[in-house]
């Protein structure tokens, strides 16, 4: 224990059942950050060159660690018949429930959308019909993705592997879990908070491994043969000194140890 903090090295010790979603989404969403926004930007323009031939039938998206935040999702609704949002904690389960109840979801989440819509494909479809339709919640681990018995054609994981655990061989972990429930060819998209120390939400503070756009490369390499990077350099927050942005496609069947 350093002096007036204790080190949550594990994502098992990380108090994830106390996180709280509203404060959370206050604080990066409510009102949209240009980082975000760029983001969203980035990943609409990969995801559409991706599939400029035209969809293949029964496309299913997964966004992994989805946790209070539904740009992600968005971003996959021309390509899907369905999108699984999958989380761990439970507060952000049910935050996310109701984002896709037949209500609709917040209004944060609308400026996302106005971007998305930018782009010919997105404009074809009316959200948050769609996002009721065809988006489900579930409770679950990214661990247990890490075989490759559950696969996805395209997929999303933002500020997960780096957020979740100090511990490199988590992150490393966190990051071919992900890839591993990747269908061959899927695009996907990863976000990563750079050099991050840790963060807290409400009450809480929450853990960080520090990467940096090296670290995030030498993790993605041996999973894809198409990868771009982007490293941002908006700080949105005391503790870090970036973002940073993955785009690609997975380049094999074969789960890699």
């Amino acid at each position: 224990m350093e002096r007036g903090r204790v080190i949550m090295d594990r994502n098992a010790d990380a108090p994830w059942s106390q996180f709280d979603p509203e404060v959370y989404v206050d604080n990066n969403y409510r009102t949209p950050l240009e980082a975000d926004l760029l983001i969203v930007r980035l990943m609409r323009d990969y995801f559409g060159r991706c599939f400029t031939g035209g969809v293949p039938e029964s496309v299913r998206g997964v966004d992994v660690g989805a946790g209070a935040n539904l740009y992600p999702a968005l971003s996959m609704l021309p390509w899907c018949e369905k999108v699984l949002l999958l989380e761990y904690a439970q507060p952000n389960v049910e935050y996310l429930e109701k984002q896709v109840s037949p209500g609709g979801y917040d209004t944060a989440w609308d400026a996302f959308w106005e971007v998305l819509r930018e782009s010919p494909a997105y404009r074809a479809v009316e959200p948050k019909n769609l996002v009721s339709e065809i988006v489900r919640v579930e409770r679950g681990n990214l661990f247990d993705l890490e075989h490759g018995h559950r696969r996805w054609g395209v997929g999303t994981m933002f500020f997960v592997a780096d957020s979740m655990s100090e511990c490199p061989d988590e992150f490393h972990r966190g990051v071919r879990c992900f890839m591993n429930a990747l269908s061959a060819g899927a695009p996907f998209a990863a976000a990563f908070m750079k050099e991050s120390v840790g963060y807290r939400v409400g009450e809480h503070d929450y853990p960080a491994y520090r990467v940096n756009e090296d670290r995030v490369r030498e993790s993605l390499e041996p999973f894809t043969g198409e990868l771009e990077i982007h490293d941002l350099h908006h700080m949105v927050r005391p503790g870090h000194e970036g973002m940073i942005l993955a785009l690609g496609r997975r380049n094999s069947e074969v789960a890699v140890p």
